[in-house]
């Protein structure tokens, strides 16, 4: 049985978006904003939505990796690490910052870099920068943590035109960007194995302060 179809997961705002394709015609995408039931109706979801195709139908799967929610983002990684790794099949963790830039690529069409922000906890920043390229996007400046400040410091220095977008708490959508980034990999003869597919948070999600020593 050839494993013809692509199936990817954006999990990482209260959205949760679902995407499968053979990328030959037969593609759907569906999204659904399920806020903190996300965690405990995902699997439903996904059960349903994989319909008519099964799971042996799987070539491989990518999912948004973060930034974003933290549970969110930790339950879609366990997902897909799990049934990967049941199914042998690789998978394609990609960043939600990369996700929202390649859909902005398309939409504007502009040959400028694409930096982009969200919000973070603590008064920071979630940043990066990357570059449209005809085979994805290259990262001009990976996924960091900054504050306010330091990031626009980046960007006075920034040598190259760009073009600024600071990206939403609404992410569902993404989840058919991230497929064809992830289907561009693959493609190129990308592999990744299940167990590369790991989360970025940025920061803990929580922050315990130390007892001052006298």
């Amino acid at each position: 049985m050839t494993k013809s179809y692509g199936l990817a997961l954006h999990t990482t705002s209260p959205e949760l978006g679902l995407a499968i394709s053979d990328f030959a015609g037969n593609s759907r995408t569906q999204v659904w904003d399920l806020g903190r039931s996300l965690s405990t109706e995902l699997h439903q979801y996904l059960a349903e939505f994989i319909q008519p195709q099964t799971w042996a139908d799987l070539g491989f799967m990518a999912v948004a990796k973060g930034p974003g929610s933290f549970t969110g983002t930790r339950i879609g990684i366990v997902t897909v690490r799990t049934l990967a790794q049941q199914l042998e099949i690789p998978v394609y963790g990609i960043s939600s910052l990369a996700i929202a830039a390649w859909r902005l690529s398309k939409e504007k069409a502009e040959e400028k870099a694409i930096a982009l922000q969200m919000p973070a906890q603590r008064e920071q920043l979630f940043a990066a920068i990357y570059q449209p390229s005809e085979s994805g996007l290259i990262t001009l400046l990976a996924d960091t943590v900054l504050t306010a400040e330091s990031w626009q410091q980046t960007l006075d220095n920034w040598p190259e035109p760009y073009q600024l977008i600071v990206v939403g708490d609404k992410l569902g959508t993404d989840v058919t960007s991230l497929l064809e980034l992830a289907y561009l990999n693959w493609k190129q003869g990308e592999r990744p194995h299940w167990s590369a597919a790991l989360p970025f948070y940025g920061q803990h999600p929580v922050v315990e302060k130390s007892p001052t020593l006298g």
